[in-house]
């Protein structure tokens, strides 16, 4: 069954922004939202963008995604029913070899039932003419995981008994 996508329904400016910056929707995503200012880096823009989403605000997503900022709006019909989003989680905002570059690595929580589950991603976001944009996902998924480096035979033992690794947990 095909139906017509909601209208955002905007939180009152005094709420917490639903993007868990800690600040008011009003001073948080609520002006990149209308466009009274654009997003200050690609974090701010990645707020606003999860926002959207918990809004339904289509037309925001649209107008910051760098593949379709420049094409005109049409309001999308939506199949089924779109995912309940509680919240995000910035783990690292890095900038790309250029200035006009940048990476943000994040998790976005949603509801599946009872359950909350996590969309990990890591995206990058290009500025152009002052404007920040959502170029791509660069890694969906966890980051991965970094192995511990080797300890070698002679190094001091990690258990912290002061002795050689050979003559302590190397055994």
């Amino acid at each position: 069954m095909t139906t017509p996508s909601a209208a955002p329904v905007r939180p009152p400016s005094a709420s917490p922004c639903p993007c868990g910056s800690g600040l008011t929707f009003g001073e948080c995503c609520e002006p990149v939202l209308t466009q009274q200012r654009p997003a200050a880096d690609a974090a701010q823009l990645m707020r606003s963008r999860f926002t959207a989403h918990a809004l339904r605000d289509h037309r925001h997503l649209h107008h910051t995604y760098l593949e379709t900022a420049r094409k005109p709006y049409v309001e999308e019909k939506v199949e089924g029913g779109e995912p309940v989003w509680t919240r995000l989680v910035i783990h690292s905002h890095e900038p790309g070899a250029r200035p006009d570059l940048a990476f943000v690595d994040f998790s976005a929580y949603y509801k599946d039932g009872d359950t909350e589950r996590a969309l990990d991603e890591k995206s990058e976001f290009q500025q152009i003419d002052g404007h920040w944009f959502y170029k791509r996902s660069s890694r969906i998924g966890p980051a991965p995981v970094k192995a511990a480096p080797k300890v070698g035979r002679n190094d001091p033992c990690p258990c912290g008994s002061g002795k050689k690794y050979k003559q302590c947990c190397g055994r």
